[in-house]
């Protein structure tokens, strides 16, 4: 979803024993929300059939078994002394935005054909040991890359590519293939994966009673069929997709235009959950829940609501304002003025304070 730091943003946890109450309450669910998951449903518990619907819900890949051990180290964590103590060692989550055209909905909200699907948007989220603070890194798609070969599902591997947009990795190779090729560019663990699709995004926000984005530009975009004046707007579920789509009407029509728009509404849907008192209103609650699952591919690390649960209550000390965006330095391409490649040795400083 994301050019330089843009900063840290975030709200005051209110006055008062009722306001501290709050305030703890909402940094939980902004923070869920950023996983896209976590402890939306908190409120849900083991409800009988809701449960098991939202459980159901996710797809599952299993990352680890594909890729063997040809990959980055994993972190040596001492292992807490309580079975039932919450993780808190540093984790890097890689989050896809897929524009997958499977299914009605996803094909009417992105158009082409049923086969195509590439990561649309690209982030790792970087949680510090202790959950105390994280940085989300954006990916530009347009970033040309070294591809390595990974598995295909149905057997065999793809060929190393060289001089590869980023986002063909997933088109080639699915989520396996994405990890795989952030992992050699960048030499950071991926410990866990999340999705979401076109569809599950649009749902979500429309879930969440839409979300409100300030552009600081006229937008008109005829890929995205976005027209907005500059200023505030309440968007609903699809504008929403449409405004995280955008590139060609704004700027210099750049990937890099997109992201900062993306890292916008990224802060927004946070704020908007944050906002909101979901755990007071478990129908409320549900359709969240049902609307973040439905369209929801995790590793299988993170496919049951127990394990998403987990990592959100993992992260309730972690506030909004301790939550930083970047995008991965990028200069022009000298073999194609409209890609770019990582800027060094900028991006490999900032992967190195990933490990």
């Amino acid at each position: 979803m994301f050019l330089p730091v843009t900063g840290r943003d975030g709200h005051g946890d209110g006055n008062g024993d009722a306001g501290r109450a709050v305030g703890r309450r909402s940094r939980a669910l902004r923070i869920a929300g950023l996983a896209l998951a976590g402890a939306l449903v908190l409120g849900i518990g083991s409800a009988g059939w809701a449960y098991w619907h939202l459980n159901d819900n996710i797809t599952g890949v299993d990352i680890d078994n594909a890729l063997g051990d040809n990959r980055p180290p994993k972190p040596v964590v001492t292992p807490s002394p309580s079975a039932s103590a919450l993780p808190g060692e540093a984790l890097n989550i890689l989050v896809l935005g897929s524009d997958s055209r499977s299914g009605e909905e996803n094909r009417r909200l992105g158009g082409g054909d049923s086969t195509g699907a590439r990561s649309d948007t690209a982030m790792v989220v970087h949680l510090d040991a202790g959950r105390t603070s994280a940085t989300v890194v954006s990916i530009p798609r347009d970033t040309l890359v070294t591809r390595p070969s990974c598995p295909r599902p149905s057997g065999g591997s793809t060929a190393v590519a060289y001089n590869s947009m980023f986002n063909t990795a997933y088109a080639v190779g699915g989520p396996v293939c994405a990890v795989k090729t952030v992992e050699s560019m960048t030499d950071v663990r991926m410990d866990h994966y999340i999705e979401i699709d076109f569809s599950g995004f649009a749902k979500l926000v429309d879930a969440l009673g839409g979300v409100t984005v300030t552009t600081d530009e006229d937008i008109a975009d005829d890929d995205s069929h976005l027209r907005l004046k500059a200023g505030t707007h309440h968007l609903d579920g699809t504008q929403a997709l449409a405004l995280a789509r955008t590139r060609h009407g704004i700027g210099d029509g750049s990937d890099l235009g997109r992201i900062g728009l993306q890292q916008k509404l990224v802060k927004a849907l946070l704020d908007q959950i944050a906002a909101q008192d979901l755990l007071t209103d478990p129908a409320k609650l549900y359709r969240v829940a049902d609307a973040v699952t439905a369209g929801l591919t995790t590793d299988t690390g993170l496919d049951s609501l127990g394990e998403l649960t987990r990592l959100g209550q993992s992260l309730q000390g972690l506030s909004a304002s301790a939550v930083r965006t970047v995008t991965m330095p990028v200069v022009r391409a000298p073999s194609d003025p409209n890609r770019v490649v990582a800027e060094e040795p900028e991006a490999r400083k900032l992967w190195k304070s990933l490990r």
